[in-house]
């Protein structure tokens, strides 16, 4: 059963790191591209970074730099290392999943919240 869960969230100060998991059961196959988006209060859902199918990766340019995407396959999980971190990344972080000839994520994670205080 497909599943999405997502750890690692926490409180940090600005310049400070986190990692973030998603355990990502059902998803092994190469078909699923798997990406994370973040969500602000009173804003948007804003993607952060895709891993396709074949492995490549991309970056929205807000966070390009700042943070790295991977996929470890035998875990199945997907990470995303963020480092230093400013304030107005403070976000729920959800996973997300697709198939990757489908145009949209339409697997979701809960989300895990991540605080960047001045």
């Amino acid at each position: 059963q497909e599943q999405l869960v997502e750890s690692g969230g926490g409180s940090v100060q600005a310049g400070g790191s986190l990692r973030l998991s998603c355990e990502a059961s059902g998803y092994s196959s190469s078909s699923y591209c798997l990406a994370w988006f973040r969500q602000a209060p009173g804003k948007e859902r804003e993607w952060v970074a895709s891993i396709y199918g074949g492995g490549s990766i991309d970056y929205a340019g807000s966070m390009r730099g700042r943070v790295t995407i991977s996929r470890d396959n035998a875990k199945v999980t997907l990470y995303l290392q963020m480092n230093s971190l400013k304030p107005e990344d403070t976000a729920m972080y959800y996973c997300a999943a697709r198939f990757c000839w489908d145009s949209e994520y339409n697997h979701w994670g809960q989300g895990t919240q991540v605080t960047v205080s001045s």
